[in-house]
């Protein structure tokens, strides 16, 4: 591949793109969830096919994407300039398109993480050039094909079929301006690095463990059946997951077993199924990793609650293991169906146990009390904080997490200006 060729032609493109008012932007985003809407069904058999979720997981993927355009197609535009208010006769704060920003986009999510990235970039101006990961290039494909069948300008989105060796050419090229990364915390460290080398801005959404915090005066019914659906979707291989199950001690002997019998209720099957919850993972190396973490845990004292079975190469029942402070498979993020439970004494100390990780996505509390709901808001240390419901992204809302789980915020109004440049302009006309 020329990557030169397709760098030029992109740039070629934002020089006329970045001129495009806003809402003649948006009039084409329209048409891009119209193409997805009508293709959905075939845009799931490739996602299922590739990665292997569940069919109709795969179907409000798409669906989920749709809805996100439509939200950028009719958003307010906040890129135009704002007045401030000095002496000088003009005081202005301008928000400027970059250029070619670089998306690095994860499997898991083969159209949504790289939709939820590209539309509000594209939107304020920019263009892109996708890496999927390697076994989601019929998805990338699909994508680059959708934006053409919408009316786009050729070259404003391209799916370049690369491995990791090329990014670091991409980033060298003084053209390509950003580079937004979905993936692990080393993939995210490796090319925020090489962003940084050569000055180019960088958003990342990286792993999690997300604490699920269940306390004694939670509605233990729906945090069971919201707790396990929140864990396995896509067979528990997504950043933002329930992963950590962190329950009062009080109710311990109330809440876990209904816990288990719902969990136990998703059970593998043929992801191309419509009634199917739970399907494969995406290789058979991830399904080696979660075997090898299983095992770890185990050696340091985890608990084994419901037994992980391994049926095939990326198939497994779903697993559950207790685990005790200290465990070291709480540095690391479990990315598929294996949950971690974990039981606290009070609030302080269930507080202690959920921040006590390297990472700070999002977290879940369970609780009828405002007050107790407001201790763990102030004091959790993630981009999110859900009360009474599993962690989830929304399209009006910020994404994004702290710690190493990222920085730089996906999705909301927000989302526009993560690749822009704020021009300031001041002076007497």
């Amino acid at each position: 591949m020329n990557l030169s060729k397709n760098i030029n032609s992109a740039h070629q493109t934002f020089l006329d793109w970045k001129k495009v008012p806003f809402g003649e932007r948006q009039k084409l985003l329209l048409k891009l969830a119209d193409v997805l809407d009508k293709n959905k069904e075939d845009y799931a058999k490739i996602i299922t096919t590739e990665m292997h979720k569940p069919i109709t997981q795969s179907v409000a993927e798409i669906e989920k994407s749709a809805g996100m355009i439509r939200y950028y197609a009719k958003a307010d535009n906040v890129l135009k300039p704002e007045k401030i208010k000095t002496e000088f006769d003009v005081s202005e704060v301008h928000y400027d398109a970059l250029g070619i920003i670089l998306g690095v986009m994860p499997w898991n999510f083969p159209f949504w993480q790289v939709l939820r990235f590209a539309i509000p970039a594209i939107l304020a101006g920019n263009v892109v050039l996708l890496k999927h990961a390697s076994i989601c290039f019929g998805s990338g494909d699909a994508i680059e094909k959708a934006f053409s069948d919408a009316g786009f300008p050729k070259f404003i989105f391209q799916n370049l079929r690369i491995g990791h060796d090329d990014i670091k050419t991409i980033l060298e090229n003084p053209y390509v301006r950003g580079v937004s990364l979905t993936g692990s915390e080393k993939a995210g460290a490796s090319v925020a690095a090489l962003a940084g080398k050569s000055i180019k801005k960088s958003v990342l959404e990286l792993g999690g463990s997300d604490a699920f915090i269940v306390l004694e005066d939670a509605d233990l019914e729906k945090a069971a059946k919201d707790g396990a659906a929140a864990k396995l979707q896509n067979t528990g291989q997504v950043c933002n997951a329930a992963k950590r199950f962190i329950v009062h001690q009080s109710i311990e002997k109330a809440f876990v077993p209904q816990f288990i019998e719902v969990y136990n209720s998703y059970q593998p099957a043929d992801p191309l199924k419509k009634d199917t919850k739970l399907g494969k993972m995406a290789r058979p190396d991830l399904a080696d990793e979660l075997e090898a973490q299983y095992k770890k845990a185990q050696r340091h004292g985890a608990e084994v609650v419901l037994a992980l079975e391994r049926i095939d190469d990326s198939t497994f029942r779903p697993g559950i293991i207790k685990v005790e402070e200290g465990n070291p498979i709480l540095k690391e993020e479990l990315f598929g169906p294996l949950a971690i439970l974990m039981i606290g004494k009070n609030d302080e100390d269930i507080l202690k146990l959920a921040n006590d990780i390297p990472f700070g996505l999002g977290n879940a509390v369970w609780t009828k009390d405002k007050k107790r709901a407001q201790f763990f808001i102030e004091n959790l240390e993630s981009g999110t904080v859900s009360v009474n419901k599993s962690t989830s992204s929304d399209i009006r809302l910020p994404f994004g997490g702290a710690k190493a789980s990222g920085y730089g915020v996906e999705l909301s109004l927000h989302a526009i200006k993560e690749f822009t440049q704020i021009k300031t302009v001041v002076g007497n006309i």
